[in-house]
């Protein structure tokens, strides 16, 4: 577990803070995610997916990358 203010992954982290704004595809453990790239925050991101905003934890993260296609 980590603490109140720490960053899992700082790399991750600073990327994802590059593409805010942009279309991404996320993979978590048990899914993937298309949308729009809200804010990021030292342990999750908001994707944007038809106006509707989702969760994802850092931690399930397995690998993002710029949508080609996203309308």
């Amino acid at each position: 577990m980590t603490q109140m203010g720490s960053i899992s992954n700082p790399y991750l982290y600073e990327t994802l803070n590059m593409m805010i704004g942009q279309a991404i595809v996320v993979q978590t453990e048990k899914s993937i995610q298309q949308g729009l790239l809200a804010s990021v925050l030292p342990d999750h991101i908001v994707v944007e997916v038809s106006r509707t905003p989702f969760f994802i934890r850092m931690e399930e993260i397995v690998w993002v990358t710029m949508a080609t296609n996203y309308k």
